[in-house]
């Protein structure tokens, strides 16, 4: 009787460490895949010209997305990521219209159907250094690819002429006393799968508590932005971004500057005017089309649009309307005669997870 009493306990016993063996590597297990988060957005708009055409002859302000008539798609994004103590990746990947803008059709593989808006791997040397290497979203303007992170769904001309994404490695700076630093060297701009060219961008970036300079140099041509905002009031927000490109040998220019003004209604609707005014010159040898370019490339063009932003749980809708107009008969009215304006409206739905 002892010995079977004996051989239970041995057994509970090796059950119970058993058990507490398997529950703490099941919480380790635990704890290290909440270390990988699984995120993204679907989106979807319907766009119509108030005073163009919406047929065959439809046309659409000259800036990038959201510029398709009638009931439309955006994209797809999906974001697997890993945060570790030290390390970590991001895989960003967009389907639909909206995303094969953002990665150009993928221009060097659009046979193989890349898809990636983002791919890079980080380390965070110390508190105050971490190191990028891959493909990241730049790092210039106010607006992003995600329309989840955009308070208007139609973008500015600003965001639509610079960069959208760079390949390269760069190093942030953690300064202390809200001022940070970056330094990047990078492919040439808009050269994100692989460098064909044996050129290389550089970058950098100086910030002070949410306001950032920042400047690019690639290929004879540079560019400086400044980017920031400023809380006016808990429910008044004023954001800004200006910018100025330029290229050698003639090659092209724009200037521009844009305020985001944007006001907090309730808990769950905002309103927000973007007001641009952005100027073109010769873009690379080939006319700016839509904003205003006469017969020697050069033209303008102002740009305001107001948007609603209505929160019903993680589903954001935007009802938008933009007018457009530019120095030179960019447009056509609704008789097909060539005009400076154009009056659109669009109303955006975009759930996030």
């Amino acid at each position: 009787m002892k010995t079977i009493i004996n051989t239970n306990f041995g057994k509970n016993l090796a059950i119970a460490i058993f058990s507490m063996l398997s529950i703490s590597v099941f919480a380790q297990e635990e704890e290290e895949t909440s270390k990988f988060s699984f995120s993204g957005s679907v989106d979807a708009y319907y766009r119509a010209n108030l005073t163009a055409p919406n047929d065959e002859d439809a046309i659409a302000p000259g800036s990038s997305f959201a510029n398709l008539p009638g009931f439309s798609l955006g994209m797809a994004n999906l974001v697997a990521a890993y945060e570790g103590e030290k390390v970590g990746f991001v895989a960003d990947l967009v389907f639909g219209p909206r995303g094969t803008d953002a990665v150009f059709a993928s221009p060097m593989y659009s046979m193989t159907g890349d898809i990636i808006n983002q791919l890079y791997v980080y380390w965070n040397v110390s508190d105050a250094v971490t190191l990028t290497f891959g493909n990241f979203n730049t790092f210039l303007g106010y607006e992003v690819i995600s329309p989840v992170a955009n308070f208007n769904y139609s973008t500015s001309y600003l965001f639509s002429y610079g960069p959208f994404s760079h390949t390269g490695l760069k190093a942030d700076f953690d300064l202390g006393s809200d001022w940070s630093a970056m330094l990047a060297v990078m492919n040439p701009t808009d050269l994100t799968e692989f460098n064909p060219t044996g050129d290389y961008a550089v970058g950098a970036q100086l910030g002070y508590s949410g306001q950032f300079l920042n400047f690019v140099y690639s290929q004879s041509s540079y560019e400086i932005d400044f980017t920031g905002g400023f809380d006016l009031s808990e429910d008044f927000f004023l954001g800004i971004n200006a910018a100025h490109f330029s290229a050698d040998d003639n090659a092209g220019s724009f200037s521009g500057v844009a305020l985001y003004p944007q006001y907090a209604v309730s808990e769950t609707f905002s309103l927000g005017l973007r007001g641009e005014y952005f100027m073109a010159g010769d873009f690379f040898g080939s006319e700016i089309t839509g904003v205003g370019a006469d017969d020697s490339g050069d033209g303008s063009v102002l740009a305001l649009t107001l948007t609603g932003s209505a929160t019903i749980g993680d589903l954001i809708l935007k009802p938008e309307i933009r007018l457009d107009s530019s120095s030179e008969d960019s447009f056509i009215d609704n008789d097909l005669a060539p005009t400076k304006s154009l009056a659109s409206v669009l109303f955006a739905a975009i759930y996030s997870f």
